[in-house]
């Protein structure tokens, strides 16, 4: 039987792909990557809070409440259940029915006790507990700290230096004046509407973290500049690798690519976490404590990525090839194969309803999810060995659907590693980063997870 960190992690993923349906989208703010990190955070904190009530070394985050002795598993199951399900509630209102079911496949029926001698009490006092906390630590969940009074808004005014341009349509010089900036891309949604996309996010350096000590105490160096070599360099490297993109590159581009209607970068390690809690017969105690090491890992590595993008502020491949190629015939993508293009008309190895992620480059947040995940991930197991895991291209690309050849393709993992690596490259192969920011961000996640695991483990092992 799955233990609830598994089962509320499904129930979680599965709102967050609710919520990228067009719709969805529709109706509400775009959630991107940071979010996603923070809600997952928030989720396997409360979860973890309410396990470690029963527990007889470790210090819960939040609550502070006296030890209990369980009776059974049934006892923990129900208190963990029900923080996770509040949590939950706050989190995503609008997917009530999916945590619902959740708890009916549990067979729990959700409660609003907050008597601290029952587990039902102990899981609601867990989840008001955090979600007190979180509700002030600076991602504006609540919409107070903005004057639009929209979840998630900015509130530190940022303005992008560049018009929006089309992402389908070559792009005049006149509206990118700063080329080595972020520049807003334009194009048609699922459903046909016309979407342009602002910074998602932009004041995520002011989320209050779990382990770090500042947004920017790993701040990688400073990209390629725009009188460098280096800045041709990187532009060309992306021209040539999409160029020579072979059949399996492709499909490792769209497998990890992660966009609307997914998990989102950040859900994808808790997909490699729940394979990990069957393979090795997790018990409620070990994924109380991986998840609730993974899912802040990825939390601090979502705060410091953001931080350097916001700080940087720098190009995106779309625009700075534009820029530099402009005028010159390239090799490059049309929509539907790769042939001679003008060089203001280049354009990524994506789906036209969403071409390129709405926010800078520097650095690459799949990098940094994904090397703090594995890191989690290895460390909690003893082993960098993965295993099993893989993933076969069952039906067409999205991107290119009459590549037939891509079918049956099977990738898989030996090592967390490994993954991590390849989650960078597949932004390469789709011409969404540059290659020191996929380098960087991979640095950039190894260093937090480290810092991240450490304070997990501490309040897992009672010394905090």
């Amino acid at each position: 039987m799955d233990t609830p960190s598994v089962v509320w992690t499904d129930a979680a993923l599965t709102a967050i792909r609710n919520l990228g349906k067009p719709d969805k989208l529709a109706a509400r703010p775009r959630i991107g990557p940071p979010m996603v990190a923070r809600s997952l955070a928030i989720l396997h904190t409360a979860i973890f809070d309410a396990w470690a009530v029963y527990d007889a070394v470790a210090i819960p985050t939040q609550i502070r409440l006296p030890r209990q002795i369980a009776e059974s598993d049934a006892v923990k199951i129900a208190a963990m259940s029900q923080a996770a399900y509040r949590v939950l509630v706050d989190q995503f209102p609008t997917e009530v029915a999916t945590f619902d079911l959740a708890m009916t496949s549990l067979g729990l029926v959700p409660s609003t006790s907050e008597d601290a001698s029952t587990p039902d009490g102990i899981g609601n006092l867990a989840a008001q507990a955090i979600l007190a906390e979180r509700h002030r630590d600076g991602a504006n969940q609540l919409g107070e700290l903005s004057d639009s009074g929209k979840i998630y808004a900015d509130y530190t005014g940022y303005t992008p230096v560049n018009l929006p341009v089309a992402a389908t349509e070559p792009s005049p010089i006149v509206n990118t004046p700063h080329p080595d900036r972020w520049q807003p891309l334009s194009y048609l949604d699922g459903t046909g509407k016309l979407q342009i996309p602002s910074f998602i996010a932009p004041h995520w350096e002011k989320v209050r973290p779990f382990a770090l000590t500042s947004a920017d105490q790993f701040r990688p160096a400073p990209p390629q500049a725009i009188i460098s070599q280096g800045f041709l360099d990187q532009a060309k490297h992306i021209v040539e690798v999409q160029k020579n993109l072979i059949t399996k590159q492709k499909v490792i581009a769209e497998y990890w690519a992660d966009g609307p209607n997914s998990e989102l970068p950040p859900g994808h390690w808790e997909l490699f976490a729940s394979f990990i809690s069957e393979r090795d017969h997790h018990n409620l105690a070990d994924d109380a404590k991986m998840f609730f090491a993974l899912a802040n890992a990825i939390h601090d590595a979502a705060i410091a990525t953001w931080e350097a993008k916001r700080y940087y502020d720098y190009v995106r491949p779309v625009t700075a090839i534009r820029h530099l190629f402009r005028g010159k015939k390239i090799d490059g993508w049309t929509g539907s194969s790769i042939a001679q293009i003008l060089g203001e008309a280049w354009r990524p190895y994506q789906v036209p309803t969403f071409p390129t992620p709405p926010f800078p480059e520097f650095t690459s947040g799949h990098s940094a999810f994904s090397m703090a995940g594995a890191e989690v991930l290895k460390r909690f197991t003893g082993s960098d060995r993965l295993g099993d895991y893989s993933y076969k291209q069952t039906g067409f690309l999205r991107v290119e659907p009459d590549l037939t050849e891509a079918v049956g393709v099977v990738l898989q993992w030996e090592t967390f590693t490994a993954a991590a690596q390849e989650a960078g490259e597949s932004r390469l192969y789709g011409g969404i980063h540059f290659y020191e920011g996929n380098v960087a961000g991979l640095a950039l996640g190894r260093k937090v997870s480290i810092q991240a695991y450490e304070k997990a483990r501490q309040y897992w092992e009672g010394t905090l």
